[in-house]
């Protein structure tokens, strides 16, 4: 039976390892690694393991000790160390490798973006744009804002792990898929004036753009790092197809 290791922690990884098992599930072990900032993970096909690999020489000792054959990189878009890790280790062990990479929102009519490159640069952006911004960049995302004064912050995280923040800083816990009107909803009674977002792609975080769009606000829209170069797929249909061609 082939093994497959999939790196995940979206919701494209749990859609893919119980595709691959309806699908496949009987020519094809599937293991699903979690780098552990989930506390509760969904439900998914297959075995899980949560936590690091210790970097790519690490990862790549595993994919060698476990007779991996095959590894999905379903990580999210902003992962980018992770990504890079993966491509050395499966380079070095052999193992052919798929990225499985949402396509990114693309700017509409009404849209009132403000691109930068990084969050850094969200930062210094911020204060020039409103005095109560909604960032919606998970909990990972927050330290960066620490320094930042006169500014009202309305954090989003799926998961509450810190102490309450400071004063002019409030937690929203919830996780997606958001429906545009409650996001409407959420930035009318929190006054924002300014949302901060990274372009991850995808449908069910969406509707924070679109609720800005309709409200007129603007987004500091974060680009995305360069993807890793290699095989590539957009959706979960196009990634369990390459297991298939894989496995004949």
């Amino acid at each position: 039976m082939k093994r497959l290791l999939i790196l995940g922690g979206t919701g494209e990884a749990v859609e893919l390892a119980n595709a691959v098992a309806r699908r496949c599930g009987d020519r094809i072990r599937i293991l699903s690694s979690l780098a552990g900032r989930t506390r509760k993970p969904r439900p998914m096909a297959g075995e899980l393991r949560v936590g690091g690999f210790g970097g790519a020489t690490g990862l790549a000792g595993y994919l060698r000790e476990m007779r991996i054959d095959f590894v999905i990189d379903a990580t999210h878009p902003f992962a980018a160390r992770i990504s890079a890790n993966a491509r050395r280790a499966c380079d070095a062990a052999g193992v052919p490798r798929l990225m499985l990479v949402r396509p990114p929102w693309v700017s509409r009519a009404k849209d009132r973006w403000i691109v930068v490159p990084d969050t850094a640069a969200a930062v210094r952006r911020l204060p020039r744009l409103g005095r109560r911004a909604f960032v919606a960049l998970g909990s990972g995302g927050r330290a960066a804002f620490d320094g930042l004064k006169d500014v009202v912050l309305i954090f989003r995280v799926a998961e509450a792990r810190d102490p309450l923040p400071l004063p002019g800083r409030e937690v929203i816990v919830a996780r997606g898929p958001f429906r545009m009107a409650d996001e409407v909803r959420l930035l009318n009674q929190w006054r924002v004036d300014v949302v901060v977002s990274r372009n991850s792609g995808g449908a069910a975080t969406y509707a924070k753009i679109a609720a800005a769009r309709e409200l007129a606000i603007p987004v500091i829209m974060i680009e995305r790092p360069p993807s890793e170069p290699g095989c590539g797929a957009t959706n979960v249909e196009e990634a369990v197809e390459w297991i298939l061609r894989e496995l004949d």
